[in-house]
């Protein structure tokens, strides 16, 4: 954990006019940082955004991700609206740039122990101290995160209000994204590095085929209700 707070490196409106980007774009961004720029007015220095990828699959980890943004970023956006070649280029940005990024991580095991919502938390609460210096105020995508030392705002739908936050959106949807990639090397009959985990026709009838492997979360439906009639092929670790 953290021993100070770091002295704040965030950047104000006057950064954004020198971007290489038209007015459009500079108003765009600039309208995103609203949040950051308010709660700086607030006395808050560091402000980090915080979003997670893989709540809603039937297999893979959850993976949170917490960013603070030491200078305007073009293009990003809520990595949703985003094709995969722009997330990994806006990834590789965030990553490579100088700014501020941890990532947290529940594993399938942790997620059917705890519960959901419970390995959601988690996931941020491991994301925000894999920082290497604690924020004074996390924006939250879409909720109210528990249980942590220093100030949080619920953002709903704050990952296309916050700049901060689509960072987070970007770095947890590739880290995922990644991640399910090399699950399906392991994995190839699920097709992971397709679906993600998700529960489209393809996963469920492999699923119906092969049994669950030990990435499945076996307190989601429908691995749950069949799952004493399936044959697990795989054992758990």
């Amino acid at each position: 954990m953290w021993s100070r707070v770091k002295e704040s490196t965030m950047f104000d409106l006057n950064d954004f006019h020198s971007l290489d980007v038209d007015s459009t774009e500079q108003k765009r961004l600039m309208a995103m940082w609203t949040l950051e720029s308010d709660a700086r007015k607030q006395g808050y220095s560091r402000i980090a955004g915080v979003d997670e990828a893989g709540r809603g699959p039937l297999a893979g980890p959850i993976i949170a991700a917490a960013v603070v943004l030491i200078r305007p970023v073009s293009g990003l956006n809520d990595s949703k609206q985003l094709t995969s070649a722009r997330r990994e280029e806006l990834f590789s940005r965030i990553i490579g740039d100088g700014h501020e990024v941890g990532i947290g991580k529940v594993d399938a095991s942790e997620i059917d122990r705890l519960g959901i919502q419970q390995a959601n938390y988690l996931a941020m609460r491991r994301a925000v101290e894999n920082l290497s210096m604690p924020p004074d105020l996390l924006l939250v995508d879409g909720y109210a995160l528990p249980g942590m030392p220093m100030a949080v705002r619920r953002i709903i739908r704050g990952d296309s209000l916050s700049l901060s936050i689509a960072a987070a959106s970007i770095v947890a949807k590739v880290t995922r994204d990644r991640i399910m990639r090399e699950l399906d090397a392991l994995y190839p009959e699920y097709g992971f590095a397709r679906h993600k985990g998700y529960g489209v026709p393809e996963h469920l009838k492999a699923l119906e085929r092969y049994g669950p492997c030990p990435e499945h979360r076996r307190s989601f439906a429908p691995i749950r209700q069949e799952g004493a009639s399936q044959q697990d092929l795989f054992i758990r670790p």
